[in-house]
């Protein structure tokens, strides 16, 4: 569960990314129009839209986030899931389509469902997370003939919409109530003064994960129970030092709490991460201040670190009540940042304003304090701590191009391969991989890659230290998992044996192996073009024999030359005597420079019209430079399949 809610911290870090420069713009925006939103000023107008396209779409920004993150190779059809399976209840109920079912006017429709729309961030985990379950358990599920077409990836977003369908009939009848219960709370509470005010500021805070604090601010804010603190403060209405309660406490929070609070993040981060954790927590702290928008803060530990993010729960109450109980208030439109506590000051009904700045200043040590204390005594895993051993983690001491290729193929072949390997993720400097047995795993190879270490979790899960450059390992083993162990089809994927002189050779096509010298012409067969072999076709979809660049394409496409990092060059040439044809049957995918991983798709070959214009097939590799090759191994006449090893080559 631990790991569950780590991943989905970790995923959540896109969306959340966003959300600081989007605070910055509505805040900009309202300061500059601060009656009309806009209305009055093209400008203001403008900003405070741009960054609506964020804040007022946080829903479907995290459900496109956690179906991505969470799936298990961060492929887009797992965001196209998210996305469906946002737009399902969005769809389903609505005021509008709960009308609809339940043949009522719309005016007439409970006013929960009103709370469904594309800010419900509740609404947007849950349709990541069903997502991200949906292309983990179908994206490789093979239907019957007849319907192979919906097979694989293409399933997935069709069974999200089939059980997000099915959630949206459930919340149907789950969420009035649900809703109703937390507003008759709410009515409850704001009852009981001071304490009512700190009990309404610790579940705002605490509800927001699921959206329904909006059932409490509706309460509070406006007029749902004839309190309308929001309304009243800004028409100067009510009482002074009672009007405006239930807004007043966020400011010494928003302000300065929560900035403290990303200071200690920030402090508890190892030191190898300091530079990106401050990167995240100036913006947000920032955003916080200046704005009062605090999800990039929140949702950074939410649920990395949910415990702290229930102390902050606590605090804001805190803050709320002791505001409260002094009669310190202060009032907002849009947040409670500096912006709206300036633009309350010249407000009548405020009531000593400026001692919300030192109920600030006191709350910024508590949260300082109380964050560090609670991040460090119980190990949190807040941004910059994902690790959470202590352990240092430096680069994997290795050099050139494909480094992270060798590294991948090793790793993963001493974890077993596709025959042990269940799932590979990461976070910021390790690999966490999922086996049938970690028992399998051959440790001492992993190790001799020159990784930091490794620690076995538990027989199913391990974890495995590289350094920054994580990421890359990571992709690389996700392309040798797709391939079933062989190389990627899109990737520079050079072999491990690069790095050193020998380098095996793979089959460009599907079909039957042959020595060079069975080759039906003179200057193949006689190796005046060098060592090689052919394969005799029996498709048209041509592969690259080895990793390297692309150094020549023929203009007549019917050959490329290749040269590997290792200095030897390859020649591919696609059929006999085919320079005549102009390059009619070729369909050529690759340009000069380009770099290719072995077993790439590189040509695609119209078998047919060679053989009708009286020509052979034969997909032919020779190695051009022999001046650089030591030695040449060729496996036994046989049935190839692509990406087959055939042989290897040893440069001088």
């Amino acid at each position: 569960m631990k790991a569950y809610m780590q991943r989905m911290g970790r995923s959540l870090m896109l969306p959340v990314a966003t959300l600081p420069v989007a605070a910055l713009f509505m805040g900009i925006g309202y300061w500059i129009d601060p009656s009309g939103w806009g209305g009055n000023n093209l400008l203001a107008a403008f900003l405070i839209k741009a960054g609506g396209t964020i804040l007022d779409n946080l829903g479907v920004l995290f459900a496109v986030g956690l179906a991505l993150g969470m799936s298990k190779d961060k492929d887009g059809a797992a965001a196209l899931s998210g996305l469906v399976a946002f737009l399902t209840p969005m769809t389903l109920v609505n005021s509008d389509a709960v009308a609809m079912f339940t043949k009522v006017a719309v005016e007439d429709v409970n006013i929960a469902f009103g709370a469904i729309n594309f800010k419900n961030v509740f609404i947007g985990i849950l349709a990541g997370l069903v997502a991200a379950a949906m292309y983990n358990r179908f994206s490789g599920v093979k239907l019957p003939m007849a319907l192979s077409f919906f097979s694989g990836k293409r399933l997935v977003p069709i069974v999200t919409v089939g059980l997000m369908a099915a959630i949206s009939a459930g919340l149907i009848f789950v969420w009035p109530p649900v809703y109703n219960a937390l507003v008759s709370f709410g009515e409850i509470i704001s009852g009981m003064g001071p304490l009512g005010a700190g009990l309404y500021g610790f579940f705002n805070r605490l509800l927001i994960p699921t959206g329904l604090h909006h059932a409490l601010n509706n309460v509070f804010w406006f007029n749902l129970a004839g309190i309308d603190d929001i309304g009243k403060f800004w028409a100067s209405e009510g009482i002074k030092g009672i009007t405006g309660r239930y807004q007043a406490g966020f400011f010494p929070v928003m302000m300065f709490g929560l900035p403290a609070g990303a200071l200690a993040i920030y402090q508890c981060a190892r030191p190898e991460k300091k530079k990106v954790t401050a990167s995240l927590m100036v913006a947000a702290a920032f955003a916080s201040f200046f704005t009062g928008v605090t999800e990039p803060l929140e949702f950074s530990f939410m649920f990395v670190a949910w415990p702290l993010y229930v102390v902050h729960a606590l605090l804001t109450g805190l803050s709320m009540f002791i505001a409260a109980t002094f009669q310190w208030t202060a009032g907002f439109n849009f947040s409670a940042g500096f912006i709206d506590f300036f633009l309350s000051l010249r407000v009548p009904i405020a009531n000593k304003p400026y001692m919300l700045i030192v109920l600030g200043l006191v709350m910024a040590v508590v949260y300082y304090v109380t964050f560090r204390f609670v991040i460090t005594k119980f190990n949190l895993m807040t941004p910059g701590r994902e690790e959470g051993d202590g352990e240092e983690t430096p680069d994997v001491d290795m050099t050139g191009d494909s480094k992270h290729a060798v590294m991948a193929q090793k790793i993963y072949d001493a974890l077993g391969g596709a025959a042990n390997v269940t799932a590979i993720d990461n976070c910021t400097t390790r690999l966490r991989l999922q086996v049938n047995d970690t028992g399998a795993v051959d440790q001492n190879k992993i190790k001799a890659t020159g990784v930091p270490g490794l620690k076995v979790i538990d027989d199913k899960n391990i974890q495995v230290i590289v350094g920054t450059e994580v990421q890359f390992v990571a992709d690389e083993m996700n392309h040798l998992q797709g391939t079933g162990g062989g190389m990627s089809s899109s990737a520079e994927v050079p072999s491990i044996k690069e790095m050193t002189k020998t380098q095996e050779l793979f089959a460009v096509a599907t079909g039957r192996l042959v020595p060079i010298t069975e080759v039906s012409d003179d200057v193949f067969s006689e190796k005046m073009m060098g060592e090689g072999y052919a394969v005799l076709p029996t498709s048209g979809e041509i592969f690259s024999p080895v990793a390297g660049t692309i150094t020549n394409v023929f203009p007549t496409k019917h050959a490329v030359g290749i040269t590997t990092p290792s200095g030897i060059e390859v020649l591919l040439h696609m059929g006999l005597d085919t320079v005549d044809l102009g390059g009619e049957p070729f369909t050529i995918y690759v340009t000069t420079g380009q770099q290719v991983g072995r077993g790439q798709m590189i040509a695609k070959v119209d078998l047919t019209a060679i053989l009708s214009a009286g020509k052979k097939t034969d997909m032919i590799v020779a190695l051009t430079n022999m001046d650089k090759v030591e030695t040449f191994n060729l496996t036994a006449v046989k049935e190839v399949q692509v990406n087959d090893i055939v042989g290897d080559v040893t440069s001088k």
